[in-house]
């Protein structure tokens, strides 16, 4: 909904969030997951603001409300209505009002270092406390400086300034987050300073209220939030789409000519455009794709690309769609050409008309409303479309990743036979009960797989953890290489065993990259024996149709399951008996054997 992407109207939103929570109730696939907000002060404007937002991400919240300033009760000495919500997600609201003492002058080094050390041991237990009980995400503000310096400039540096000891303090919840993967920091510093410390710290909110800022400022802050959690439950974006003429560069390179296109430090406009690739640049080095759509030569294209002044070459590009189709089939054959949902992607271009179209034709994609292109990054970058919270190596191999996939094709197009290709791929899996080294890129996978998901569950790292630990269940990844490259860790299964003799798929997911490479065969028969070695007669499996995972409708009849129910909306329950045989499906890939 484009009312809730940066930059959005304040007023409208809290004016009509009821009106706008009833429509996007009604879009389909919502994931629901229980949100506790443990607040430091009023808390309730930011609750239906964040419900909205992630609403808007496709996942419906439920939400658990501490009483005004209850949030150390409600963590340290337990509640019954909490332990029963027994929440996926804890955030926790406080803010500098929250912290109750600060240095005086009066007070030496050493005094102000058991202050602050005092400070935070009371977050760390309830970091701690909350963990133990619920294993859930934990989302902690940091803190915003105050609206005031009694010291002036000297504020920041001097160990008796608020300032100083805020970012002190601050500086000792990011060590904690850097250490513990299942908490992350809501960045109100950052937030507070882009809106204005005078106008977030306004009083009246504050003492009418007991809202920390005020209310105005409410949705960005919940915005920021939403992003967090989208990003857990795998609500990313993973690629551009982007324009050449006055979006990468100033000017048309097919009128204006290379030698006229600004960009780079002769010319102020050119400086602006080198500043955006620069940023582009850095997002692709991240792992996010990216491609590029403009109606152009595709000559002409290139030769811009190769501009001498220019950071992004040809090659930092997946695809190249330099043609004079409509924008909206190009951005549609670049989402199939790699295996994506058209929601993955982030169109950017200058001209509206162009956004309107793809907007209107290609359900799902963003178009954020770039303007002036001193504005492309801080509108691109607060809407917040590639929140980093779990990162994995695999990230880093992205780019590289899709350009081992363009090889394949290109390579696939030279056989009659496609066993013949599949065996030409020389390829090697590693398929074993999960390990730690890949719980977060195995919950990473649970979150991004779209298409290939047979039941749609989502999996925080916290999640997965707890499946690991879980001897009632057969979890399995499976890794896979090849001529081309390593994929890294590409597809999961996770069975929970019931009535000792019954393994129930919960989980069966794989990456777009490696499909139809039999990845799935060799997957099933590694469950079928991990399932006999534990004396499983028959596996359940499940499918639960979406938007995007059609294309698995039939996995189960192709690998010999037979159907036992199917209600009107299409959900299916399968049965497959191994106690009576089972033969192996797999011909094409070797698998490693387990050390």
């Amino acid at each position: 909904m484009k009312e809730l992407e940066y930059p959005f109207d304040v007023e409208y939103l809290i004016k009509n969030k009821k009106k706008i929570k009833k429509e996007l109730l009604l879009k389909p696939g919502l994931i629901e997951k229980k949100i506790a907000i443990l607040g430091g002060s009023t808390t309730s404007e930011i609750k239906n603001m964040l419900e909205i937002f992630l609403l808007n991400y496709g996942i419906k919240p439920s939400f658990y409300e501490s009483e005004y300033n209850k949030y150390y009760e409600d963590a340290m000495f337990g509640n019954p209505e909490l332990d029963e919500f027994d929440p996926d997600i804890i955030y926790i609201h406080t803010t500098n009002r929250n912290i109750i003492n600060y240095p005086t002058m009066l007070d030496d080094e050493t005094v102000i270092n058991d202050m602050l050390e005092k400070e935070y041991q009371k977050y760390e237990k309830i970091w701690e406390t909350l963990n133990a009980k619920f294993n859930a995400v934990i989302i902690q503000n940091n803190f915003e400086y105050p609206f005031y310096r009694l010291l002036g400039n000297k504020d920041a540096s001097n160990i008796h300034g608020k300032i100083n000891f805020i970012t002190r303090l601050n500086q000792k919840f990011y060590d904690y987050a850097n250490q513990h993967k299942n908490f992350f920091i809501n960045d109100i510093n950052y937030v507070s300073s882009c809106y204005g410390l005078d106008k977030w710290a306004n009083q009246f909110y504050w003492h009418m209220y007991k809202y920390a800022m005020e209310v105005p400022a409410i949705p960005y802050l919940a915005y920021n939030l939403a992003h967090i959690i989208k990003s857990i439950y795998g609500k990313n974006k993973k690629a551009f789409v982007l324009d050449l003429d006055n979006t990468l560069w100033g000017g048309i390179v097919g009128d204006d000519g290379v030698e006229n296109l600004a960009i780079g430090p002769e010319v102020p406009s050119g400086q602006v455009y080198l500043e955006f690739q620069k940023y582009l640049k850095e997002y692709k080095d991240l792992g996010i794709i990216l491609n590029i759509n403009s109606k152009n030569d595709y000559e002409n294209a290139i030769a811009g690309l190769n501009h001498p002044a220019g950071l992004l070459k040809p090659e930092d590009f997946i695809i190249i769609k330099a043609n004079w189709n409509p924008k909206n089939l190009n951005t549609k054959d670049i989402a199939e050409e790699l295996n994506l949902g058209a929601d993955s992607f982030v169109f950017v271009d200058d001209n509206p008309a162009e956004r309107q179209i793809v907007k209107s034709y290609v359900d799902g994609i963003s178009t954020p409303e770039i303007d002036a292109p001193e504005n492309y990054i801080r509108i691109i970058d607060h809407n917040g479309y590639f929140e980093m919270t779990n990162f994995s190596e695999e990230d880093l191999k992205k780019n590289e990743l899709y350009k081992d996939n363009a090889k394949r094709s290109q390579m696939m197009s030279t056989f009659d036979n496609y066993e013949d290709y599949l065996h030409s791929l020389e390829m090697k899996a590693e398929i074993d009960t999960f390990k730690p080294i890949y719980l977060e890129r195995i919950s990473q996978l649970s979150n991004k797989s779209n298409q290939f998901n047979l039941t749609t569950h989502r999996y925080s790292l916290a999640d997965i953890e707890e499946v690991n630990n879980d001897d009632n269940c057969i979890k399995l990844y499976g890794k896979l290489e090849d001529i081309f490259g390593d994929n890294g860790v590409i597809t999961v299964v996770i069975g929970t065993i019931k009535n000792k003799v019954e393994l129930h798929i919960d989980l069966w997911i794989m990456s777009c990259r490696v499909l139809k490479r039999n990845m799935e065969f060799a997957m099933m028969d590694e469950l079928v024996k991990r399932a006999k070695e534990r004396n499983i007669e028959s596996i359940y499996g499940y499918y639960y149709p979406t938007l995007k995972n059609k294309m698995v409708k039939d996995f189960y009849d192709i690998q010999g399951f037979g159907l036992l129910s199917e209600d009107e909306e299409g959900n299916k329950i399968y049965k497959l008996d191994i106690s009576k045989g089972y033969i192996n499906k797999n011909n094409v890939i070797e698998v490693r054997k387990n050390e």
